[in-house]
């Protein structure tokens, strides 16, 4: 009988190895995941270059990690899309945004970081309503440098 509770307890522990190293596995693939969608700003953005764009608000997320706008703006050869990544809404609500700060329809002109693969994307640093007034305070530090 001693034994066969040997043999009880031996798969029990064996079970418990096998729960704790598949926590592991999707705990390590979460982490991976979060880590890939929080990017380094440096890899997609260039800090030395600016662009601002004037177009339609197709869609505004006011989400994590970060927010995006996208505008149809009116380019050489018709419609272009244009997306802008934003902060987090923690840091938008500090600088006075908020979830209702634009609508889709509005007109802004957006002022960002450039994509360095040359696309129709930026890093977002400040956004203005036809009338020229901001909305919220600009960015002026690139990601990582601002507290």
């Amino acid at each position: 009988m001693t034994s066969v509770m040997t043999v009880k307890h031996s798969r029990g522990a064996s079970a418990r190895r096998k729960a704790i190293s598949w926590g592991v596995v999707l705990a390590g693939t979460a982490w991976a995941a979060a880590a890939s969608a929080h990017h380094s700003f440096a890899v997609f953005f260039d800090q030395d270059k600016t662009v601002t764009v004037t177009g339609v608000v197709e869609d505004f997320r006011f989400s994590n990690p970060h927010g995006s706008l996208t505008l149809r703006v009116k380019g050489q050869g018709g419609q272009e899309a244009w997306k802008a990544e934003t902060n987090s809404p923690s840091i938008m609500l500090r600088r006075g945004w908020t979830k209702d700060s634009l609508k889709v329809g509005d007109t802004v002109t957006i002022t960002g970081w450039a994509a360095r693969d040359g696309s129709h994307y930026l890093r977002m640093m400040k956004a203005n309503r036809p009338d020229g007034s901001p909305i919220g305070a600009p960015t002026l530090a690139k990601p990582g440098d601002e507290k």
